[in-house]
């Protein structure tokens, strides 16, 4: 029991957190609650790979691939831009913490507990920066060979 109330109480307050976030984004309607949903999985994924993989950079890059791909296919299916549903998605996975210590440890002059904390801080970016745009590109190839499919038949 411990076990499933430890993974379902974090997604739901990454669900939350997604539904709080979506109104200073002004997305209204049923974009809301699908947008927050995919916060929600993002973060699922992350805590179902963090063990498998041992590393918190990989369970940031495979969650932004899976938020990557459920914002491509939602927008796709809501007639909506991507980013409607990727902004609010990330935003339970954006390392706040690491970018507050990362200053507090810069302000208070300890280099080490700074460059440490920075360094781990850039890798989860640059591994949610990398998953978005390794699913973005792949569907905008996706996109350019089918149009060229159809323009030769």
């Amino acid at each position: 029991m411990e076990l499933h109330l430890s993974t379902f109480l974090p997604c739901l307050y990454a669900f939350i957190g997604g539904l709080a976030f979506a109104v200073p984004f002004n997305v209204h309607g049923l974009e809301v609650p699908l947008a927050s949903l995919g916060g929600a999985g993002g973060w699922l994924v992350y805590l179902l790979v963090l063990p498998v993989s041992g590393s918190e950079v990989i369970g940031y890059f495979v969650a932004a691939l899976a938020i990557s791909l459920y914002s491509e296919i939602m927008a796709r299916v809501r007639k909506c831009p991507v980013t409607t549903f990727l902004l609010i998605s990330i935003f339970p996975l954006v390392p706040g913490a690491g970018i507050y210590y990362t200053m507090q440890y810069a302000i208070q002059g300890n280099s080490a507990l700074f460059l440490n904390q920075g360094m781990h801080t850039l890798g989860l970016s640059g591994a949610l920066a990398l998953g978005i745009l390794l699913v973005s590109t792949a569907m905008r190839m996706w996109q350019v060979f089918r149009r060229r499919s159809q323009e030769r038949s």
